[in-house]
């Protein structure tokens, strides 16, 4: 199983393996409800899979926190995804 870099987009750095990724999605789902709309995909020059999104992130008491559109960057190896980076 390969490892795995993923942006704690929340709160901020990145965190990496399997455990530290699910706490992280864990611990978001727990506070917030984001609603992620793919809007493009597209391959880069490198092999990465980059796909344009529109978010909409309310925390559980509706409150809105975000409303903008940012581009995911998806790295995979062997089928599984190894990476990902936000790019505003």
């Amino acid at each position: 199983m390969p490892d795995v870099s993923w942006p704690n987009g929340w709160e901020g750095g990145v965190v990496r393996g399997r455990e530290q990724v699910g706490a992280y999605w864990r611990r978001q789902w727990d506070q917030l409800e984001p609603v992620v709309t793919p809007i493009a995909f597209r391959t880069e020059a490198d092999g990465r899979i980059a796909v344009t999104v529109h978010q909409v992130v309310h925390d559980k008491a509706g409150a809105k926190l975000a409303d903008h559109t940012v581009t995911h960057v998806y790295r995979l190896d062997n089928g599984l995804v190894t990476a990902m980076e936000i790019r505003e």
